[in-house]
């Protein structure tokens, strides 16, 4: 009979510990107390979060000690869930940010810069194509190189500035609504001197109507030499005589100031640019009218469209200066037309940039040195005119002869001499 409980046997391969080999059972043993210390605390430790342990259940507290909950798996976690708990899983909401592994947060200074760059090249690039469109627009037609006898060049860079009543490129209904006529060939409306220099721009208008004398020149299209017999003309008959290389030669003849570059700009594109920025805005101090011109205009502010500035600017017949008044309006229109344009709203919108540039520079004549840089000096200059440190003038009169004005000798070769030492002018017009 078996004497063991549980169904043990005697066999002491199967009895725990070490008892006698006595049939009787051994008596209880006391067995040595052993104390143990307290376990110091321990902190939460995170497991990677690879393994996707919940550390809630880490011993007998949430997140303390070594023994799980009574049964807890402690096993590896499968399917985390959304939430609870500081190490919620991957996707779970609500942990703590230090254990959820993320897309890392956007370099924002990196992107800045980025575009910064993008930015600065797609702007470079669209202003080399523009600079190359614009510049391949300009019909380089004169040459200055043509022109004999030349005066020295003083200081600063001396433009003149012809607008022609040439009807190139216009059709009939156009030549019918702007008012021009029909007129074979071209001839100068306007003449004017801009001197761009240190002591601020200088705009010396010369009236068609001046008498000048014709001197020796170089026929522009034969290369014949014509000997000068003292001639005395308009000065637009040089123009009409041998085109802008005479005009040029009397010019520098008559003054003694070199002309640094020509500028030339006809009636279609002068109303085309006046349309395509949108009108100029002009205080007009008195009322008149002219039938040759078309001009119909009432005291104050207003803004003209095309047809009614290119009827502004040549109007002479309504004013009891004639040209004198009329190279005064051209001066006034052109310096408006300058600042106008020249502003934020023109030159940053290629809506109006564009259309602009193109409508100016398809019936501009440049001399053959003249660069698309220069122009767009010439034309800050103009914009200059009407600053604080601008001036503005008719070249001097003395008085007419034969219907013609005569220039004042002594105040002309004062005014030149200012304008080649670049000093700040003093002389005044009419």
């Amino acid at each position: 009979m078996n004497d063991w409980p549980d169904r043990r046997t005697g066999d002491r391969s199967e009895r725990y510990g070490q008892g006698s080999a006595s049939p009787q059972p051994e008596s209880a043993r006391a067995m040595p107390h052993i104390q143990r210390r307290p376990a110091p605390p321990q902190r939460p430790q995170v497991p990677p979060q690879s393994q996707g342990y919940d550390d809630r259940y880490q011993g007998g507290q949430p997140g303390y000690g070594n023994s799980p909950e009574p049964g807890y798996n402690t096993g590896q976690v499968y399917g985390g869930g959304a939430g609870g708990g500081r190490g919620g899983g991957r996707s779970g909401g609500g942990g703590d940010a230090g254990y959820v592994q993320g897309r890392p947060a956007p370099d924002w200074r990196r992107r800045i810069k980025l575009g910064a760059l993008t930015l600065v090249v797609v702007l470079l690039v669209v202003s080399v194509s523009t600079y190359f469109w614009a510049d391949g627009k300009l019909k380089r037609e004169v040459d200055l190189a043509k022109v004999i006898e030349r005066p020295e060049a003083g200081d600063g860079t001396n433009y003149l500035i012809v607008g022609s009543d040439s009807r190139e490129g216009m059709s009939a209904e156009e030549k019918k609504r702007l008012r021009t006529g029909s007129a074979e060939g071209k001839r100068t409306d306007s003449m004017m001197i801009l001197h761009d220099g240190s002591n601020g721009p200088t705009l010396v208008s010369l009236p068609r109507d001046s008498q000048v004398e014709i001197p020796s020149f170089k026929g522009s299209e034969s290369g014949k030499m014509f000997q000068g017999t003292g001639r005395q003309v308009k000065l637009n008959a040089a123009y009409a005589e041998d085109g802008p290389e005479l005009l040029v030669r009397t010019v520098e003849f008559n003054t003694g100031l070199r002309i640094d570059h020509y500028v030339e700009i006809g009636f279609g594109g002068f109303a085309q640019i006046v349309d395509a920025i949108g009108g100029v805005e002009l205080d007009i101090p008195k009322a008149f009218k002219d039938k040759k011109s078309g001009a119909d205009f009432q005291a104050g502010k207003q803004t003209l469209n095309g047809e009614q500035s290119l009827a502004f600017v040549r109007t002479r017949y309504a004013f009891a200066g004639s040209d004198l008044d009329r190279t005064k309006n051209q001066q006034k229109f052109l310096a408006a037309l300058a600042s106008q344009t020249a502003t934020p709203s023109t030159i940053l919108n290629p809506f109006k940039l564009y259309p602009t540039m193109g409508a100016g520079l398809d019936t501009l004549i440049v001399d053959k040195d003249m660069s698309l840089w220069s122009l767009a000096n010439m034309f800050f200059a103009m914009k200059g005119v009407t600053g604080g440190d601008g001036t503005s003038m008719n070249m001097p009169i003395s008085g007419s002869a034969n219907g013609n004005l005569v220039w004042d000798k002594a105040k002309v070769k004062q005014l030149v001499e200012q304008l080649k030492n670049d000093e700040k002018v003093t002389v005044k017009g009419n």
